[in-house]
């Protein structure tokens, strides 16, 4: 969300960052919000004075009718009933403009950080060769995750489809139980090592939490919606598509969205900052298939499993603290030997609520290419002003909204097709890397 304040202060500075962000009609925008908010402030103008009026004609009817003036106290009467009726008429405008100004503000993204490099899309992403891991694996005709999974009778897309439809998977025995390994070990290494807290969190959110961190309004067709059985239980002819949407929560896309909404709504104290939280949860997401990309295998899915880290922290704090994510994020890669790069995304390419976003591309044999396991997104006071989240000091005195930050630690799915690519034998059957084999129970190899 965007302080209005702020682009009424300096719209220039705010048309040239929606300008880096791609939106081509920057001005156009920009002019239209402040023209709204000229009209709401006149129309507050106008507000109080018809109240201050009002208050002041209430006072001298009294001192009228005391005097014996009838005349002139019910000339007075007059005004404030019609200056009662035009303060209800002009509230009920204000309430409009201001959800109308409201919802223009909530479908802008987050303006990018100055280092953010300009760009249309992500040819225009750059990689910070500092962060980059490992080599290559030599490998001969390195075979896809599915072909692998499938060959060995442990990855089932038809009968999935059979069950629920297209990109959804049936995971048996040792690819099943090597998935929960790495759940476990990314959420022993982020709780034991790096300090976050676990969770365990709900599944089922309100359009209000969407909203906190993004994902509503804009997004509101790239998700999935369940409905509350307390439906019409009046037995009345309430519109059902409004009753519905009134009682309708959605499944999470990322744990982002019950973490960052954990502080919802809540000033916080400046000394427990940053607040570091971690979950491993289901995710959905009903754009997966887009544009027909990714029809085979698991890398894009409407159901997955995901460790998602969450951070709070004070504006001071958060690009500290955005390189710190990162380095956890890497470390689960680094730990599983997992050969990987890690890239700024440009404007044209960051998500709707991040400010800077670095993403974790590990390299996938049998796609001959990197692929994205992990973003790792600072996003300012963007989601602290959609969710009212704000800080105090030592003293007491808040101080402004918190900066909040989200990163996968990692998609464990896609972390699961990378060591399937990555540790393949000629035979087909998959070694089990060394940190992972405590989890197997010692087990050193899936199949051959």
């Amino acid at each position: 969300m965007h302080d209005i304040r702020a682009i009424r202060e300096d719209p220039e500075a705010f048309t040239a960052a929606l300008k880096r962000r791609g939106l081509a009609d920057a001005q156009d925008l920009t002019a239209d919000i402040l023209d709204r908010d000229h009209g709401l402030r006149a129309l507050l103008t106008r507000l109080q004075q018809a109240q201050a009026r009002r208050n002041e004609a209430s006072k001298l009817i009294g001192k009228a009718k005391a005097q014996k003036d009838e005349a002139g106290a019910q000339s007075l009467m007059a005004e404030v009933a019609g200056l009662k009726d035009e303060i209800q008429k002009g509230e009920a405008e204000e309430r409009g403009l201001q959800e109308e100004l409201r919802s223009i503000l909530a479908a802008i993204p987050n303006l990018p950080a100055d280092d953010v490099p300009v760009g249309p899309d992500e040819s225009a992403n750059v990689e910070v060769k500092a962060r980059a891991f490992g080599s290559r694996p030599a490998m001969n005709a390195a075979k896809e995750h599915f072909e692998l999974g499938e060959a060995l009778g442990l990855m089932d897309f038809e009968r999935a489809a059979k069950v629920s439809g297209s990109r959804f998977v049936y995971l048996k025995a040792g690819l099943a139980r090597l998935e929960r390994a790495l759940g476990n070990f990314m959420l022993d290494l982020h709780t034991d090592h790096f300090g976050y807290t676990e969770m365990q969190t709900p599944i089922l959110a309100r359009e209000s939490a969407f909203f906190g961190t993004g994902q509503m309004p804009k997004f509101e067709m790239e998700q999935f919606w369940a409905v509350s059985g307390e439906l019409l239980s009046d037995g009345s002819d309430t519109d059902v598509v409004a009753t519905l949407r009134n009682n309708r929560y959605g499944l999470i896309p990322t744990a982002e969205v019950p973490l960052t909404n954990y502080v919802s709504g809540e000033i916080l104290d400046e000394a427990q900052l940053p607040f570091r939280v971690t979950a491993w949860t289901p995710c959905f997401r009903a754009e997966a298939g887009a544009a027909g990309k990714d029809t085979r295998g698991m890398i894009r899915m409407h159901q997955f499993w995901k460790v998602e880290l969450v951070s709070v922290t004070t504006p001071e704090q958060s690009n500290e603290e955005h390189e710190r994510m990162t380095d956890c994020a890497q470390e689960v890669l680094k730990r599983l030997g997992l050969h990987h790069r890690v890239v700024t995304l440009c404007t044209g390419d960051m998500g709707f609520s991040a400010k800077k976003t670095y993403d974790i591309e590990v390299w996938l044999p049998g796609q001959g290419r990197f692929r994205e396991i992990s973003s790792c997104s600072n996003c300012g006071e963007f989601q602290a002003r959609r969710m009212n989240t704000r800080y105090r000091g030592a003293d007491g005195k808040v101080k402004g909204f918190v900066h909040t930050l989200n990163g996968s630690g990692l998609a464990v799915g896609r972390t699961l097709i990378a060591v399937m690519e990555n540790y393949q034998e000629a035979d087909g059957s998959i070694r089990v890397p060394d940190v992972l084999q405590p989890y197997m129970g010692g087990v050193k190899k899936i199949g051959g």
